[in-house]
């Protein structure tokens, strides 16, 4: 089927202001939410890689993904009828300090369209060329990042975790500088664009930048289109519908957060502008994925001082970011009780929804408060000690026998060790301990092992974009091989499934990879 049958429509640009300036540089944007902004027209563009199931979302089949009309569209090079490009203004908080107008640097939304399921889609190409607000940047993309990207997009969807997709993956055939890690090494790199896909990809930060302005006329044309477009189901925008919208973003939001800590995943760069009101993560940056289990571990270069993005600071960022959308949307609601009373419920709903992730990764069948408390945070504890695999150590604790009186660490958990000379005597003993009552709890539950394993496999993944697979990858598209990009997309479409001849993937992070840039810390560099 050829892409013209796609019908784009233009509800966004359609409702609210345009800005007034139609030339392309960089500049503040005043009393509008976007800018009409042409994507780059690259000679020579490639497409290398293309996620098959998210374009049968879009109702795009296979052929049509592997024309020569689709790598043109979804590199900027062509559009298709319908669309009208541009890029919106957003604010945001970056480390916790105001930084004023950010905006799609180097994102450029093609258009809206509602699939044969009346579901709705905004398609973006990311790394596309400069906009209004790219500031000092050139609005470009590079590989290593882009491949970072589209495959992590795909993995959080298969693994359950909400997410934006990726469409499609194409090199520019352009070289862009970038300084990877910031100390004067730079290099040129292969430009790279991905194109990825949203309900609709307003941020917090839209509102934000409105608000600090004082432009609350727009703020509430936006808010109204966003309920109207996004929340209808609330009913007609006012006072109590506002309330209610935010109340759906504080609990979407808390989910997403709950799955991330599920699976293991560090977003990195926990931005106001990096917040979806969709509760959906957004913005591929430095993330990384928690192999050894460290709590204060960010992947990010820029918070290496402070680890305000680590791992366990997550929940309470995602709250501090929720009170900075709440600061925004006052004008529209002046009621600052009900404000702090959905706040409140954030983390009431957080710490419900949290034991219950954790009950289910241990294989219980609920959470039986206190008790169960101790259990899970005397683990968490006991997995700081010495360097294990998160991943590994919870998909191997469902073959753990439950007949046995643990006096050692059993062999189907020395796997997730990255050391085992640093098992010592004090950790075996607090360990088996630990086994042991983890075991006298399971025996509560009326279920048997292999129904409580089966269970457990469900919930922790066997698969997932290790931070060294995905170098392994970018390092052979350096060299022109995409074959890893194609084979760990095929991998991660079933992360909780064994699949033959894929052990390799399943494997704790090699030595090599403990300090390599790429696999242990990135910077925003992309």
């Amino acid at each position: 089927m050829p892409l013209s049958h796609l019908k784009f429509n233009q509800n966004f640009i359609d409702t609210l202001p345009a800005d007034s300036i139609s030339d392309n540089y960089p500049r503040q944007v005043y009393k509008t939410s976007y800018s009409l902004t042409q994507p780059e027209t690259f000679s020579n563009p490639k497409l290398i890689a293309y996620s098959l199931d998210a374009a049968a979302q879009l109702d795009i089949n296979k052929s049509a993904c592997q024309s020569k009309r689709f790598e043109e569209v979804f590199s900027g090079k062509n559009l298709l009828d319908g669309m009208k490009p541009y890029a919106m203004c957003y604010g945001g908080h970056q480390f916790g300090n105001w930084a004023n107008q950010l905006g799609d640097g180097r994102a450029i939304s093609l258009g809206d369209l509602t699939n044969s399921k009346s579901r709705k889609f905004c398609l973006q190409l990311k790394g596309a060329g400069a906009t209004p607000y790219s500031r000092s940047g050139d609005g470009y993309a590079v590989l290593r990042s882009s491949i970072r990207e589209f495959l992590c997009s795909e993995a959080m969807h298969y693994l359950g975790v909400p997410t934006t997709r990726a469409l499609s993956l194409s090199l520019s055939g352009e070289k862009v500088y970038r300084d990877m890690m910031y100390d004067g090494n730079g290099d040129y790199e292969p430009g790279a664009i991905v194109c990825r896909t949203a309900p609709s990809f307003i941020r917090f930060g839209n509102f934000e930048i409105l608000a600090a302005r004082q432009e609350l006329d727009l703020l509430k044309d936006l808010a109204d289109f966003t309920i109207n477009q996004h929340f209808s189901h609330l009913g007609k925008p006012c006072k109590e519908v506002y309330i209610k919208w935010f109340k759906e973003i504080c609990k979407t939001t808390a989910d997403m957060i709950v799955h991330w800590m599920r699976v293991g995943f560090v977003h990195g760069v926990m931005n106001t502008d990096n917040m979806s009101i969709h509760g959906l993560t957004i913005d591929y940056g430095p993330y990384g994925w928690l192999e050894d289990y460290d709590p204060d571990w960010t992947p990010n270069t820029t918070d290496a001082s402070y680890h305000r993005y680590a791992y366990g600071q997550q929940a309470h960022i995602a709250h501090w970011n929720l009170v900075q959308f709440a600061n925004s949307i006052y004008p529209l609601i002046e009621d600052t009780d009900e404000l702090q009373k959905v706040l409140d419920f954030f983390g009431d709903y957080y710490l419900f929804e949290s034991n219950k992730m954790m009950a289910q990764k241990l294989g219980w069948l609920n959470f039986k408060g206190e008790s169960d408390d101790k259990i899970i945070k005397e683990l968490l504890k006991i997995l700081t000690l010495v360097e294990t695999d998160m991943t590994l150590f919870f998909r191997n604790l469902a073959k753990l026998n439950h007949d046995i009186n643990y006096k050692n660490i059993p062999d189907c958990l020395l796997d997730a060790y990255y050391s085992e000379n640093d098992l010592n005597t004090n950790y075996i003993q607090k360990m088996s301990k630990w086994i042991n009552s983890y075991i006298n709890r399971c025996k509560e539950d009326n279920i048997s092992q292999k129904d409580r394993a089966k269970n457990m496999n469900l919930i922790n993944p066997k698969y997932v974009l290790r931070n060294y697979l995905a170098q392994l990858a970018i390092d052979k598209a350096h060299n022109q091989d995409y074959s890893m990009i194609h084979e760990l997309l095929e991998v991660l479409k079933n992360p909780y499934t064994s699949q033959k001849g894929k052990d390799s993937f399943a494997q704790k992070r090699p030595d090599w990879a403990k300090d390599k840039a790429g696999c242990s810390m990135l910077s925003c560099s992309s």
